[in-house]
């Protein structure tokens, strides 16, 4: 029988007397952590490096850890109290650490108010949609109104709304809403009311065709003398202006198409001139003419291509 065997009993003695000083040396360490030495006696809030912390009370912060029961420097759960802190209105992310021996140090980082959703949600930098009040998030000025077929288009919305502000800047624009229809149709207002009806991805790029539309609307406007209602973008090769009143006269494009060059060159004086029809940036012109006389289009100003430049087909 192994009691019979001295080197078996001796090793089932050290097995025993191993299992017993380990059980005693965790609950000795278990016991000391939930001392109250080990508590957190100093805990700071602060927001993010390169931040500040303008909508989220560093007192309500303060409350949410306390009624979280973080516990001591050995036993708090870091992960679930960031969780629970990031529940809190315009806290995006959380990150908490501990400093030895009693100190709690969180960090927020706060959503930037970028827009507004269909929904009334507000949408961040990141094209992430939150939840705060509107009223504070509109403190600064007021945001853009931002729609699309379901929340998983925000991204690519924020995207086509930040591409429109870059587009326009140089002509004093400012697109207050942006909209992706249920068929992936695009349209914008401006700040002034006028409407930009874009369309869809096919055939000449979105991006394109705002391009060619902006490097030479000042021009078409200075001879118009008149704010655009409608500014349909939605051609191959060219764009149409729709006004609020009729125009008095009609007028060709192709002298304002020299003086856009001239102008370039003036602002470029080392730069060789482009072919006559073609933009800088190499996106082609548009030549627009009132529709005088015509029925189909009484108020408004057609856009038609101008000739082929360096295969580029109208």
């Amino acid at each position: 029988m192994f009691w019979n065997d001295t080197r078996l009993l001796g090793l089932l003695a050290n097995a025993l007397f191993a299992t017993a000083s380990f059980g005693f040396v965790a609950a000795a360490l278990v016991w000391v952590a939930e001392r109250p030495y080990f508590d957190f006696r100093v805990v700071e809030i602060g927001a993010v490096p390169g931040s500040a912390l303008r909508h989220v009370p560093a007192q309500t912060l303060a409350q949410r850890i306390r009624e979280a029961r973080v516990g001591s420097f050995f036993s708090i759960d870091m992960t679930e109290l960031a969780e629970r802190i990031e529940t809190v209105p315009w806290v995006r992310r959380a990150t908490v650490r501990r400093v030895w021996p009693d100190r709690l140090v969180v960090l927020i980082e706060e959503h930037r108010p970028h827009a507004i959703w269909e929904d009334g949600r507000l949408i961040n930098h990141y094209g992430e949609l939150f939840d705060a009040n509107l009223d504070e998030a509109v403190a600064d000025g007021p945001l853009p109104q931002l729609s699309g077929p379901s929340p998983d288009t925000v991204l690519q919305v924020v995207k086509r709304y930040d591409e429109l502000v870059r587009l326009t800047k140089e002509l004093g624009m400012v697109p207050v809403s942006v909209s992706l229809s249920d068929r992936r149709a695009w349209r914008a207002t401006m700040e002034d009311g006028t409407e930009l009806v874009i369309g869809r991805e096919h055939g000449v790029p979105v991006s394109d065709r705002i391009r060619r539309w902006a490097s030479v609307f000042p021009l078409v406007t200075e001879r118009i003398q008149r704010r655009a209602s409608v500014i349909d973008l939605r051609y191959e090769s060219g764009f149409s202006v729709r006004s609020l009143e009729p125009l008095a006269e009609a007028f060709d494009i192709d002298d304002l198409i020299d003086e856009s060059l001239r102008r370039d060159q003036s602002r470029q004086p080392n730069a060789g001139a482009p072919a006559r029809g073609e933009d800088p940036s190499g996106a082609e012109l548009a030549r627009v003419f009132s529709p005088a006389g015509r029925t189909s289009d009484p108020q408004g100003v057609l856009a038609r291509p101008v000739p082929a430049v360096q295969g580029i087909k109208p």
